[in-house]
């Protein structure tokens, strides 16, 4: 997993050219950001069961036929996957967080997700609403962060809402 300061020093290295102002720029970014970053991290990781058992908890009251007979989560090894999958976005889109870069989201959740979800029937669109969901909890219940800096939190969880929205699950 590369973060932001390892993204942006390998690209530079890879043309053997020295940091440029487009290159500070985008550190001093990464490192102004930090704290808020850091606060957000803190709070997803003090809260994760309660934020996992919130997003389905809306989720199953928003489309309420996924847990009736045929739903995608009916039967308790069903529901048991879709929690754990909801878990797995949300401390993976916390790493993308932390790193200030979405690259692991490519290497750990994005690659082979159309191939699994095909081969077990998973409808895309109760996977993007419980993304969006997780996304919607953190913003609205986390207030340590600067109000300009909101977009770090909505940042990884848009990236896999428009990845997998663009796969043909």
């Amino acid at each position: 997993m590369q973060d932001a300061i390892t993204n942006i020093l390998n690209q530079y290295d890879l043309t053997g050219k020295y940091l440029d102002s487009t290159a500070m720029n985008e550190l001093e970014e990464y490192f102004s950001t930090a704290l808020d970053r850091i606060n957000a991290i803190e709070f997803i990781n003090s809260k994760a069961a309660l934020i996992i058992k919130e997003a389905a908890t809306q989720l199953y009251n928003e489309q309420p036929e996924l847990l009736r007979p045929g739903g995608n989560s009916y039967t308790t090894r069903r529901y048991a996957a879709c929690l754990r999958d909801i878990e797995y976005y949300l401390r993976y889109a916390s790493y993308a967080l932390i790193a200030g870069n979405n690259n692991i989201l490519n290497e750990r959740v994005l690659n082979g997700l159309k191939d699994t979800y095909n081969s077990l029937g998973v409808p895309i669109a109760p996977t993007v609403r419980s993304i969006q969901i997780l996304q919607e909890i953190i913003q609205n219940k986390i207030n340590t962060i600067n109000e300009n800096n909101k977009f770090l939190i909505r940042d990884p969880f848009q990236y896999l809402i428009r990845n997998i929205s663009e796969q043909d699950i």
